[in-house]
């Protein structure tokens, strides 16, 4: 019989996923690999990428893509994008302050992106929205956090604005869509 492993903490998380070849999440228990994607999926991030980082040129916040990491109080993710408000050092791993964060939902990962991830990330202080954009049609699911503190939930279709007040830019959802073969 041989014993389980150990688990490790946030922070030895972090120091081992550095030294990694590939990129892992950490739930807070064990660390994932982080498989590929769609192109539906890949899609779908690519045309939100364009249409907010267009809106955000010259802005003090930016929009980036899931090479970096966030970090909760419990685990690491890479979300599919982040829009911060506070200027990264150019060599961090991780986007310091995270104002909204954005995930590309399929079937595969609907449960963990609506579920887990959702909590955690709303336990991220500086926080203000969680958008999830729909990979098999023009759809978003915005949690918002309001003044109270209190998260509020809004679904937007093809002709719907997502509109971030948070960070001073709106978008017809379907823009985010142009040229997308949805899955």
């Amino acid at each position: 019989m041989s014993a389980l492993p150990k688990p490790m903490s946030l922070d030895e998380f972090i120091d081992w996923e550095e030294k990694q070849e590939l990129r892992y999440e950490f739930d807070g228990i064990e660390a994932r690999a982080m498989t590929g994607g769609t192109f539906a999926h890949a899609a779908v991030q690519q045309g939100l990428l364009r249409t907010l980082g267009n809106r955000l040129l010259g802005a003090p916040c930016r929009i980036v893509g899931s090479e970096v990491k966030v970090r909760t109080h419990t685990s690491v993710r890479y979300p599919d994008a982040v829009i911060t408000c506070t200027r990264p050092d150019p060599s961090a791993t991780f986007a310091p302050d995270p104002v909204v964060i954005f995930e590309v939902l399929s079937k595969s990962t609907a449960r963990l992106d609506l579920g887990a991830k959702s909590a955690e990330y709303q336990s991220i202080p500086t926080l203000r929205a969680y958008v999830v954009l729909g990979q098999s049609s023009v759809t978003a699911q915005v949690f918002r956090r309001d003044e109270q503190g209190e998260w509020n939930y809004e679904v937007l279709d093809a002709t719907g604005t997502l509109e971030l007040p948070e960070v001073g830019v709106s978008a017809p959802l379907a823009e985010v869509y142009v040229g997308v073969e949805l899955a």
